[in-house]
């Protein structure tokens, strides 16, 4: 039956400039690079040592409006949120606030990609 999750895909206007986010600035790997033809190129990124992949998928594929932000509803887990916290915001990430406790007892935040994707941060 069904073992993990593969990947998830989020829209992006720029594969080349949410590539440079996702590995410069978060400093994810990249998972996987291919031009499927001539108007499709299937890119993904993963943080280390995840199983689970991040697909760049060029807002083209979604064939909609791309005028409003993103709501990826993807966590992301650290072990230390104040440190990432820190230094995702030396290295110009937008947080929606800062980091908080939340009712569950976890502290968390949420930030934002450089196309409006939101992403929730929590601390394991």
């Amino acid at each position: 039956m069904i073992t993990h999750i593969h990947s998830a895909t989020i829209a992006v206007a720029d594969q080349d400039a949410a590539l440079n986010f996702y590995t410069n600035t978060l400093g994810w790997d990249v998972g996987q690079d291919a031009q499927v033809d001539e108007n499709m190129r299937f890119l993904s990124v993963i943080p280390k040592g995840a199983a689970t992949a991040l697909v760049l998928g060029h807002v083209s594929w979604f064939g909609g409006d791309y005028g409003s932000p993103a709501k990826a509803g993807i966590t992301l887990v650290c072990t230390d949120i104040d440190g990432a916290y820190a230094t995702l915001t030396e290295r110009g990430v937008r947080f929606k606030e800062p980091v908080a406790m939340m009712p569950w007892g976890q502290k968390a935040a949420w930030f934002y990609d450089p196309d409006g994707n939101e992403f929730f941060l929590v601390e394991e």
